[in-house]
Formats: structure tokens, sequence, C-alpha cells
């Protein structure tokens, strides 16, 4: 099994910034893609941007250009730094991480953090 643990999320004023972090431990043996999704209330979980172990990386389009995801494959961390916040990103933030182990994928999910962004 592998856990995540996310930190970072928190209240914040429209334009400001906050920076995720969730870290992986436990059985680990070669995580290949992790993530940031979210889930606003009423709404489906989405994607927001995810990374693999190379760094490719890819972005929800209402995200693009404010957002950067990034990884630190020594530490199995990976960081959302949001920048100008708007309201409508307030949602909480899980993270993901796919793992494959003799062929089988497994996916895992962190507890969630929440961000919410005034107006």
């Amino acid at each position: 099994q592998v856990q995540l643990v996310e930190s970072g999320g928190g209240l914040v004023q429209a334009g400001g910034s906050l920076r995720l972090s969730c870290a992986a431990s436990g059985s680990i043996f070669s995580i290949n893609v992790m993530g940031w999704y979210r889930q606003a209330p009423g709404k489906q979980r989405e994607l927001v941007a995810g990374i693999t172990s190379g760094g490719s990386t890819n972005y929800a389009d209402s995200v693009k250009g404010r957002f950067t995801i990034s990884r630190d494959n020594a530490k199995n961390t990976v960081y959302l730094q949001m920048n100008s916040l708007k309201p409508e990103d307030t949602a909480v933030y899980y993270c993901n991480a796919d793992q494959v182990v003799a062929g089988v994928m497994d996916g895992y999910w962190g507890q969630g953090t929440q961000v919410t962004v005034s107006s």
C-alpha cells in the first residue's frame, strides 16, 4: 500500500497564491504518474494537473498559466504551485499516484486538502 499525505491548503484572497504538497510513503516501487484533482461542492472530481516520473506535465485548461505542478522523485513528493487564484478554484484538492507492480496498476488517493479562495 501507498499512503499519500497532502498539506498546504487554506484560505486565501482572490489573486493570492498557495502551494500544495503531497508526500508518498509505504510500499513504493516505481510511481509513474502523480497528479492533483479537485472536487467542488456539487461537482464531479476533475483533473487539475498531472506529472510523469520523467517530468511530462498536463494541465486542465482552466488552470494553465496559473498553476505549476512539479515533482521530487527522490522524496516521492509532488507539488502544486497555485498563483492568481480565483474563487472558482475553491475545492477540496486530492493527490493521486499511480504505481505499476508486476504488471498491475494501482491508484492511490490522499485524504484531500481544502482550498478556499475568497472574492
